[in-house]
């Protein structure tokens, strides 16, 4: 994607987090609806469950997909669990390591 257009800062940024979402940002972005419960429902295991909700929540916001799809604030992670009803959630770094991921990447596109 072109980038010729931002800034230097803007650039260094592009494509991450640049700090913890606010409460705001968490509300409007990482809240999840009806529809993302349907996609997110029929997943195996709550590492997939956290792992899709991140993704899908990570394009809402950033507008495209981390290389490392749990290099996500700690803040945005813990809403997202909330919502989803999963209290320990150790098992992301098996999510970042699977095919599972890139399968759930195509279902978002």
């Amino acid at each position: 994607m072109p980038v010729e257009f931002l800034t230097s800062e803007q650039e260094k940024c592009y494509g991450r987090y640049g700090g913890e979402p606010s409460q705001e940002q968490l509300e409007k972005y990482f809240y999840l609806d009806d529809s993302d419960y349907q996609l997110i429902r029929g997943r195996r295991g709550s590492h997939n469950r956290l792992g899709l909700a991140l993704q899908i929540c990570t394009v809402r916001f950033l507008g495209t997909f981390l290389n490392n799809p749990i290099d996500v604030p700690r803040v945005a992670i813990n809403y997202l669990a909330k919502q989803l009803g999963i209290r320990k959630f150790a098992g992301l770094s098996l999510y970042r390591d699977s095919k599972t991921r890139w399968e759930h990447t195509v279902l978002i596109r």
